[in-house]
This record gives C-alpha cells, sequence and structure tokens, in this order.
C-alpha cells in the first residue's frame, strides 16, 4: 500500500480505553449547572431592544418612560459604551456589535437594553423604549453585495490584501490569496476541465443551550461573570477591554455548556450585563431567547464558489483554481480566508490557486462553526472532483487517491505536509464494506474529503495530589466534547494510577494563568500535552519525596507503574514506594506534592477525513433519506476512542441537516424569517442513518502522545458527499446546499427542459 498504515499506538495502559465520563452523572441527573442555572441574592433580570430593520439610521432613543416604571435599575444604549479600545478596530468591531452606535446594521442589532426586578418588568420597560429610525438601503446576499451600487455597509472599509490599496469603501473587506505554480499552464496541459459555480445558505451552530449569563460588576471596577463560553479567559479579556477594566479584577467562570460548535467562542450580550450591573450596583442575570439566538448570535457564511479543476486522461490533475466568495455579516471577518486555505488541502496539486473575498452584508456578525469556512469550500472542490472523475471514465475514490496528498506534499496553503491520514482513509473507503452494498431504485451513493488544520495555543495546566493519594487536576480549556475524561485518562497513564483517581477541574479565570478559547480542535491536544507535563512535574517531585524517604540520591529513583523504585544492587532491599504512600507522608517530607506546566502547544497536527454516504430521494416530492452513513477519519491517537466517534457522528449529523435543510432566509425587507427551529429545521433522530465510524491513528510527531485534533474535520465532508450522492440518484448536478426537496425538484425539472 502506498500510504502509511493505521497507527495502534501501543504500549498504553488506560489511553485507548471507554471509561466512564466523569460528568455524566451530575447531567443526567439535573446537578450540571449549565448558563441560566446559577442565580445571586438581589439579581436582576436583563433584556434587549433589538433592530426590527435591517439597516438604519438610529436618530433617537427615548428611555424616560422606561426608566420611570417601577422595577427598573437601570437602561443601556450605545452612550453608555465609551470607547475604551485604543483604536483597536477588531475591539471596535466586537463592541458596536454589541450595542449599535448610530445605526442598526442587521435585523436583531441591539439597540438598548434594561436591567429590572423581574422579567416581565423587563419587557413592558423594552416596550415603553421609543426608537426613532430612519431606515437605509440593505443588502443580505454575497453576491448582491459585491455587485456596482450596492449600499456600502461601512464607509472606513477599504479591501485589504489588493495592490495598490483601494482609496475608496467597499463591501469587499479582504481579499486572500494562496497557491502555487502556474495554472493557466496547468490548464492548457488538461484534457479535461470542468468548472462549476455553487452556492451555499448561512446556517446556525444550532446549539440547545441559549447564550447566558450572570455579570456582577462594582463601582471598583472589580467583577465576577458567570458564562456559558467556551473561552473563559477570552471572554475576561474582550470585556474588560470593552468596559476599561483592569484584567486582573474581572474573574469569570465557565458553566457546563450545553453545545457551542464554536458559536460560543464569540462575546455578545456579556458586556451589556456587566455595565448594566455597574450602572444598577446589583447582580444581572441576562438569558437570550431563541428568537435573539438566531437573529443575533453569529451563524456561519452564506456563499458564492467558483471552482474549476483540470486533468490530464490518466486521471493527474494539472490544474485547480477556486474563487470563494463569503459573506461575513456586518463587520469583517477571515471566513473567505479559512475557506481559500482548506479548498484543495487534500491534493498533491503542482498548479494552484485560491482566491477568498471577505464581504460585508447586512446580517448578524460571522461567527465559527466547527471547521469554519471549509465545508463550503469542499462543497465546491468534492462536486466538482466527482464530476472530473466521471468525464475522465474514472471511479471517483481511485481519482482522489491518485491526487490525494501525501507526506512531503507542498500543501495549497503553503506548508510541507509531515505524516498525513488522507490517502489511508481513502484506502480504508475503497476497502469498507459500505462499499459493498447494492444500491437500489432512486438510490446514489457518494463520497467526499475534507481537511481541518488544527490548533494549539496557550495552555496551562496545574496538577495536585491530595494526602490520600487522589489527584485533582486543574485545566482552563472549557470541556465542550468529553475532554475532562480523555485527561484524566492522560494523568492517570503517566502517574501510573487508576483512572479513578483523577478528577479534572476547569478553573476559573483566578485559578490558573491564561488559556486560549476551546476551538480549533485543540482541547485534548494542547492540554493534554500540558498535562503529561505537569504530571512528569510531578514525578520528578515523588521521585524526591522518595530518595529523602530512602536517604539515597534522586538519580537512583525511577517511576514505573505508579511507584516508586531504587535501582541498582545497593538499593536492593528497598521496597518500592506507591504514590499513596509518598502523598500520605507529604507534610513531613517537603508539604504538597504538585506538578505545573504552561505551554503554547504548537504543531496540532492537520487533519483528513473521508466520507461514504448513500441516500435515496424521492422523484416525485425531491425528499432526500439517508440510508447509510461511514466516517472515517484520521484522529493520531484516539485517547477515548467513545468521544472519538461521538466527535465523528456528531459532526456528520451536522453537516447532514446543513446538507438537506439548514438554512437562514430573508425577506425582501432585510430581516429573518425563520428565527426558530421550528421553521429552522435541524436534523431529529428519524432523520439520521446509524453512523458508522473507522478511526485510523497517523500518529503526529508533534505530540508526545500522538494526538491530533477530531472535532472538527468531520462536518467538512458532508455537503458535498450528500450532494454528491443526491446527484448521482437524479441524474443531475446539485450545486446549491442546502439540497431541500423544491431545490432538487427544480433541479429535475430544468434537466428535463
Amino acid at each position: 500500500m502506498p500510504y502509511e498504515t493505521a497507527y495502534t499506538n501501543q504500549g498504553f495502559n488506560l489511553v485507548g480505553s471507554r471509561v466512564n465520563r466523569p460528568d455524566g452523572i451530575d447531567k443526567v441527573t439535573g446537578r450540571a449547572k449549565y448558563g441560566a442555572d446559577v442565580n445571586a441574592a438581589g439579581q436582576l433580570v436583563a433584556k434587549v431592544l433589538r433592530s426590527p430593520h435591517a439597516h438604519a439610521l438610529i436618530k433617537k432613543i427615548d428611555t424616560s418612560k422606561a426608566a420611570k416604571l417601577p422595577g427598573v435599575k437601570a437602561i443601556v444604549t450605545g452612550d453608555d459604551f465609551p470607547d475604551h479600545t485604543g483604536g483597536n478596530r477588531s475591539m471596535m468591531d466586537i463592541l458596536e456589535n454589541c450595542m449599535a452606535r448610530g445605526r442598526a446594521l442587521y435585523d436583531g442589532h441591539a439597540v438598548a437594553a434594561v436591567a429590572a426586578i423581574d422579567g416581565e418588568t423587563a419587557d413592558k420597560a423594552l416596550k415603553l423604549i421609543k426608537v426613532t429610525y430612519k431606515k437605509l438601503p440593505h443588502v443580505t446576499d454575497v453576491d448582491a453585495a459585491m455587485a456596482e451600487g450596492a449600499p456600502i455597509i461601512h464607509d472606513w472599509v477599504r479591501t485589504a490584501g489588493v495592490q495598490p490599496a483601494p482609496t475608496t469603501a467597499s463591501n469587499v473587506a479582504q481579499r486572500s490569496e494562496f497557491g502555487h505554480g502556474d495554472v493557466e499552464a496547468g490548464f492548457a496541459q488538461a484534457d479535461i476541465v470542468v468548472e462549476k459555480t455553487f452556492k451555499t445558505e448561512q446556517t446556525h451552530q444550532g446549539y440547545i443551550e441559549p447564550h447566558a449569563c450572570l455579570a456582577q460588576l462594582g463601582p471598583d471596577g472589580s467583577g465576577e461573570l458567570w458564562v456559558t463560553t467556551q473561552g473563559h479567559f477570552t471572554f475576561r479579556n474582550v470585556c474588560s477591554t470593552l468596559l476599561g477594566l483592569d484584567v486582573a479584577k474581572l474573574k469569570v467562570t465557565s458553566s457546563e455548556i450545553g453545545g457551542g460548535f464554536g458559536g460560543k467562542t464569540h462575546v455578545w450580550t456579556e458586556p451589556v450585563a456587566l455595565q448594566l450591573s455597574r450602572k444598577a450596583n446589583r447582580p444581572v442575570k441576562l438569558v437570550m431567547t431563541r428568537d435573539e439566538v438566531f437573529r443575533a448570535s453569529g451563524p456561519t457564511s452564506s456563499t458564492s464558489i467558483d471552482v474549476k479543476i483540470g486533468a490530464k486522461k490518466n486521471g493527474r490533475i494539472t490544474a485547480a483554481t477556486a474563487e470563494l466568495r463569503y459573506q461575513s455579516g456586518a463587520f469583517p471577518g477571515m471566513w473567505a480566508m479559512f475557506g481559500a486555505m482548506t479548498s484543495f488541502a487534500c491534493y498533491d496539486l503542482k498548479n494552484v490557486k485560491s482566491v477568498g473575498y471577505d464581504v460585508l452584508v447586512n446580517r448578524p456578525k460571522v461567527a465559527a462553526y466547527r471547521a469554519p469556512s471549509a465545508p463550503m469550500a469542499a462543497f465546491g472542490v468534492e462536486s466538482v472532483m466527482d464530476m472530473l472523475a466521471a468525464e475522465l471514465g474514472m471511479d471517483a475514490v481511485e481519482f482522489r487517491i491518485k491526487n490525494a496528498a501525501k507526506k512531503g506534499t507542498k500543501a495549497s496553503y503553503g506548508p510541507i505536509y509531515g505524516p498525513i491520514g488522507i490517502g489511508p482513509t481513502l484506502q480504508a473507503v475503497k476497502d469498507h464494506p459500505h462499499m459493498k452494498r447494492r444500491l437500489g431504485k432512486n438510490q446514489g451513493r457518494g463520497m467526499a474529503c475534507g481537511f481541518w488544520f488544527n490548533f494549539g495555543g496557550q495552555t496551562c495546566t496545574d496538577l495536585n495530589i491530595g494526602v490520600d493519594g487522589s489527584v485533582n487536576l486543574t485545566v482552563g480549556t472549557v470541556d465542550v466534547g468529553g475532554s475532562r475524561a480523555s485527561l484524566a485518562l492522560i494523568a492517570a497513564e503517566e502517574l501510573g494510577i487508576d483512572y479513578d483517581q483523577v478528577r479534572v477541574t476547569i478553573g476559573d479565570t483566578n485559578s490558573l494563568g491564561h488559556n486560549d478559547t476551546t476551538e480549533g480542535s485543540r482541547g485534548t491536544f494542547s492540554s493534554g500535552m500540558a498535562t503529561i507535563f505537569a504530571a512528569r512535574n510531578a514525578i520528578e517531585v515523588l521521585k524526591q519525596r522518595a530518595a529523602a524517604t530512602w536517604d539515597i540520591p534522586v538519580d537512583q529513583v525511577v517511576w514505573e507503574a505508579g511507584e516508586a523504585r531504587a535501582k541498582g544492587k545497593q538499593n536492593s532491599n528497598l521496597p518500592p514506594l506507591t504514590l499513596k504512600e509518598i502523598a500520605a507522608k507529604s507534610p513531613r517530607t517537603g508539604g504538597p506534592i504538585a506538578g505545573h506546566n504552561e505551554v503554547v502547544a504548537d504543531g496540532a497536527g492537520v487533519s483528513f477525513a473521508s466520507h461514504l454516504v448513500d441516500v435515496e430521494v424521492d422523484p416525485e416530492t425531491g425528499s432526500t433519506r439517508v440510508l447509510r452513513y461511514t466516517v472515517i477519519q484520521d484522529a493520531g491517537k484516539a485517547i477515548h476512542p467513545d468521544y472519538v466517534e461521538g466527535q465523528f457522528q456528531g459532526g456528520a449529523a451536522q453537516g447532514i441537516g446543513w446538507a438537506l435543510n439548514e438554512e437562514y432566509i430573508y425577506g425582501d425587507d432585510g430581516c429573518l424569517q425563520n428565527p426558530g427551529f421550528l421553521d429552522y429545521r435541524i436534523p431529529v433522530c428519524s432523520d439520521l442513518p446509524f453512523i458508522d465510524t473507522q478511526i485510523l491513528e497517523i500518529p503526529n510527531p508533534n505530540h508526545p502522545y500522538g494526538v491530533r485534533g477530531v472535532g472538527e474535520t468531520s462536518i467538512v465532508p458532508p455537503l458535498a458527499a450528500i450532494g454528491n450522492a443526491v446527484s448521482n440518484a437524479v441524474g443531475v448536478r446539485m450545486n446549491h446546499v442546502p439540497m431541500s426537496p423544491p431545490r432538487i425538484l427544480k433541479a429535475i425539472e430544468d434537466a428535463a427542459g
């Protein structure tokens, strides 16, 4: 086989086992505390007034009647948020997104907020606030926003990444280009060229728990924030900057999280709650409604993408290009850049170019959603890969295998790959029993590949050993997918003790040094690395204590299987000392035993997956049923296989919803028409097949255990895999996601003439 074989990472005692999750009992019994589950004495309830217009000048806000309503304790508008950003444009954008400053930029944009003694009073107060608007022209479509004469969202935006630098305002905030070689020469060498345009609609992460926080901020500038978040250290830094606070004076505690998927990496309402608390001098609780979550928190980009790929008759790709237009909502982002970087990352290409355009529209500020931007790019590229394979008369899997990236490949976005798993995942698809299943009438099969970078970042971890030998591991990465169990396994593996002896705690911002947000599939990778090093620090202390107990040099002590052992014939009479025995004596041998580590966990290791899916399409209704789905992905090392498989399945499930049903629908007035789960339809159990998984383990050489992040990659292939399957089932190429029944029927009708 031309690729490195699956890696089993032999030699572990606990890592790789399927232990019970430590937070399971609390969650199934209702003891776990989520964002809205905490209260404070004397707390107020906050509500937010939001714009009913897609784009409007705020001429006047009259809060006088609301302020006189009994029970109202504080009201804030944009005037209550002075600029403390020091000219930081990205921070200013966050501030303006939290509370409009002079203009409402999208339907749902916050324009005022109240804090009252209860929710009913707060609702009454909102109705008493009178806002005078002057409606302005709006644009919500990405292609329309780029067209000549489109309403300009911000007159200060000049397109970055263009030479010479533009002097006039534009809705194109940034142009990003990646690639190498000579694409024109490459296309000239091609025997067959396929070019196609694709569109994807805006989607939401669909987390069940809405955004919620409890804020308390005193007149002296010290405060606390309890919040549902993927990154409480980042929230502390952002809120402190926006409100002009000392970072050390704001303590932020993360709650349990009822889903995030990237959507809880951004600050939305927290500065508002803190400012209301400062003004009222009382705790303030703010919980978004589902309508607000859809209208005013961060969805994905909608996109418009052109893909062109050429190949020789032998199946070797000679050139590939993509132009990707991503809307970022009302504020500049980096989403098109990610799309351009990931678009061709699965393949070994000599001539390749991707150009991304980040485009402003009158929609909510876009946020991350699990491998942000990559699923849309993969939809375009992997669809054209299937079309090109058909033109060449080649099997779609074999065509990809022939062009797959490998160790030593120069990636389309720049770096040279080390050991990677795209080849093995494709070979596993080819060999999988799923490929042998016979298809019936109106059924189609599709496959696609996906890539994500993964991320390491700043991490800080403490490991403390109690006098009874139990271990408390304190980490700063929020557990969004089972990382506490994985980190407990890693700590127990290093120390040589039982899994049940380790308790993992997510520390607040006063307990540890800075930890980056849990995103980029970094949780287990980065905190796992820090846990390994913290445990090894603690082992050195344990060895020193054992050496002192035996009165021998520490270099004559080794740590094996949870025990300190004296090496050398001269020490053969010394019995081993267990961790529990050493810990019990710690008050008399030097005090507490602990390990600590802070690291910038570089080298996260890129991740690849290949997906295979069978669908059945009803030609009369256009309804699609997913019959079978298989995910094959490289995990580097699966610390806890149950959670790894769960990440694979979760990404695929969300991708199925995105591919077939989910989309934001805006009216001609620029307002969102389906801000709720009744009309924005995420998949339920009856929509999903059993999602089979296969874990491959091609070790990441930059991690002591070979770990790669796994949480994001498996949302990348589904749009394209299902698109290819539906296209094969109906005999018409689908190029618009979601492939809802009306779109499928229209494509069939258009093809029939």
